[in-house]
């Protein structure tokens, strides 16, 4: 299929909601104008440099669920930022982004360092899901001072008393379904961003007319998406997910081991039809899908003349 200009695009597009997807575009050598683009839109700074520091994925992250996908980068080498998109709500946000947070402030600390020396941290998560109860889609947090109790009050004289402990940690999260819920024009370069990571190609078109990075990204990830050893990890690290996830949900409802192995089973077989289904869109020969599915060759051949 092309376009009016004559160029090739897929008829099905990786999401970039998805982390593989997320990680493979945003850290890959080359895409750093995107990654600094995107960081500005929502940090609401000017940035002069990014660097990854973690720009290598290997086949066990996207292949298994514990796999942690976020991206480090060194902002204008006096900032660390953790990005990172979350898929599925663990219930654990919170907790996860502290965890982070203390790493990254830890990192920046080297035997002989003085405090001064420490950098400071933000972490980014962008949410597939709602989480907190914050009438915002973009919820900035610091840490803050707490309002003074009157028995601990002291007339000091300041008009304006410090808000915030320290600026050197910082914590973004960004809800896509608030977001779509509000469903906003494409007029700054965040909405248009979030727009490109939530797939809704009316909007993105938009993105596209007032931001060149939109737009070299939406050609990046068509790029992608004719690629069959993209579909791959996309659709190992989704298999992955569905299978975690699969049990999880079973043992619950049966709090029995024998419910856990019977939900992995039958989360792993639907996954696989998914799988296969998706792979055949892309062109890829039955024999390679059976590698990658374990079905057998009649059952992908079914799929095939359904």
């Amino acid at each position: 299929m092309k376009n009016k200009n004559n160029q090739l695009i897929p008829k099905k597009k990786l999401p970039l909601n998805s982390d593989i997807v997320f990680r493979r575009v945003f850290s890959k050598e080359g895409n750093e104008p995107l990654l600094k683009s995107l960081l500005e839109a929502i940090l609401d700074i000017k940035i002069k440099s990014v660097k990854v520091k973690n720009p290598q994925i290997s086949k066990d992250l996207y292949d298994s669920k514990a796999g942690v996908l976020d991206i480090k980068v060194e902002i204008d080498e006096n900032i660390i930022c953790d990005v990172e998109m979350q898929v599925t709500n663990e219930k654990n946000i919170e907790k996860r982004s502290t965890y982070y947070m203390a790493s990254a402030v830890t990192e920046t600390i080297h035997e002989g360092d003085t405090y001064q020396c420490a950098k400071k941290v933000i972490v980014i998560n962008i949410l597939n899901f709602n989480y907190f109860k914050r009438n915002s889609y973009h919820s900035i947090a610091h840490m803050k001072f707490e309002d003074s109790k009157p028995q601990e009050y002291v007339e000091m004289g300041y008009q304006t008393e410090d808000k915030i402990a320290t600026p050197d940690i910082e914590m973004h999260f960004l809800e896509l379904p608030k977001f779509i819920k509000k469903n906003p024009e494409a007029n700054t370069e965040l909405e248009q961003w979030l727009w490109l990571i939530a797939g809704k190609e009316e909007k993105i078109e938009m993105a596209k007319k007032e931001n060149e990075e939109i737009k070299k990204a939406t050609d990046i990830i068509d790029q992608m998406s004719m690629n069959p050893e993209e579909w791959e990890m996309y659709m190992s690290r989704k298999k992955a997910i569905i299978n975690y996830n699969s049990g999880i949900y079973q043992a619950k409802e049966d709090g029995k081991k024998e419910g856990l192995k019977q939900g992995i089973e039958q989360g792993i077989r639907k996954e696989k039809l998914k799988v296969a289904k998706e792979l055949l869109k892309t062109g890829m020969a039955v024999e390679k899908i059976v590698e990658i599915t374990e079905l057998s060759k009649e059952e992908v051949e079914k799929i095939a003349t359904d």
